[in-house]
This record gives C-alpha cells, structure tokens and sequence, in this order.
C-alpha cells in the first residue's frame, strides 16, 4: 500500500501546477467577459491553492486505477470519490457554484454524467485495444 500512496503523491506533485495555469485561464476569460471583473488578493490565493489541490488530487487519484486487487468497481468508486469531493471543494470555495443543496445536486448530476460518460469511453477504447493486441499476439 505504500508504493500506491507514494505514486499518488508522485503523480500529484507532477501534474498538480495546471491547477493554477487553468484558474488562469478562467480569471482572464472572465476579465474580458465582465466589465467590472474585480477579485481580492484573497480570492487570487484561494483560487490558486485550491486549483493546485484538485489537479494534484485529480493527478494522484488514477493510481486507483493500477491496484491490482482492486476491482474495476472498487477502482472506480475510489478514483470518482477523490474526484468528485476535490472538485465540490474547490468549486464552493471559489464560489463557482453556489453553497445550496440544489446547485450542489445539480452539479453532482452533471459530474455523474460527464464522469461515466469519459470513463466508458476510456474502458471501451481501451478494452479493444486490448482484444486486437491479444489479436495480433495469436
């Protein structure tokens, strides 16, 4: 198990710097948008911080995906928990979606959908890749 939290923690601190790149990004879009697009100090660092825990957590989570006596249900609901929990908090921290229990079952609706959606993509594409590797072994 500790080889797993040390990969995480590797994979994390690789991929966690486009957390800031993309609130970036957000903030500069958003300036051009509103015209009177102002953010506190606070708010800047709060973003930041945040956005560089969702990606290193967002990073760090597919190694559920390589334990190899975890099922593929077991590996799912750990990799979509971490996620899921990672971008409700940065989310509500930021403000981006409103502290009520609507926006928040909203938002997990859309975050179920969007998440099996890419996962099965994923399973599939890689599942007949498999399948014609395997093909081309025989």
């Amino acid at each position: 198990m500790k080889k797993y939290v040390i990969e995480f923690l590797k994979r994390g601190m690789a991929f966690a710097g486009f957390g800031p790149v993309v609130a970036g990004v957000v903030y500069l879009v958003l300036s051009y948008s509103i015209e009177d697009f102002t953010l506190s100090g606070l708010q800047v660092f709060v973003a930041i911080i945040s956005t560089y825990l969702l990606a290193f957590i967002q990073a760090g989570a597919s190694i559920f995906n390589q334990i190899e006596s975890f099922s593929v249900p077991k590996s799912m609901a750990c990799h979509l928990s971490f996620i899921y929990v990672a971008y409700v908090g940065c989310y509500l921290l930021n403000s981006w979606i409103p502290f009520n229990w609507l926006a928040i079952l909203i938002f997990t609706g859309i975050f179920l959908v969007t998440y099996l959606v890419i996962w099965f993509v994923v399973y599939f594409s890689v599942k007949a890749t498999s399948k014609n590797f395997n093909k081309g072994l025989i």
